[in-house]
């Protein structure tokens, strides 16, 4: 065991950065309103879409019976459909989060306290 000189003074800490609000930025509420457009336009495609995605088929009978009328999904365009309406959810949730940062902006005094 090897013994440790003692010192009366302790080290010097460096100071910490100055404070500041690199989250809460008011031009974050432009960006959370561009992103509420992209998502209103997401929600126009998603029910574009899905409109494409059934046909029907009508097939008429010679012999007087009823037409036999039969309906066809396309998968590819419900997946697209159901794709793009959770891409806009997704930016709905990204925008309020934007727009709270935006709103948030709190100035902190040396003297007040966190709780």
């Amino acid at each position: 065991m090897t013994a440790q000189p003692t010192t009366d003074q302790e080290p010097e800490l460096p100071e910490p950065p100055p404070y500041r609000d690199r989250l809460n930025q008011p031009r974050r509420a432009l960006v959370g309103a561009a992103e509420l457009l992209v998502a209103a336009a997401m929600v126009w495609l998603a029910f574009w879409l899905w409109s494409k995605a059934p046909i029907t088929i009508t097939q008429a009978f010679p012999d007087g019976r009823p037409p036999f009328v039969s309906h066809r999904y396309f998968g590819h365009w419900m997946s697209l459909s159901l794709l793009s309406g959770t891409v806009a959810a997704v930016l709905v949730v990204d925008a309020v989060r934007q727009f709270l940062l935006a709103a948030r902006v709190r100035p902190r005094g040396k003297g007040r306290r966190r709780r």
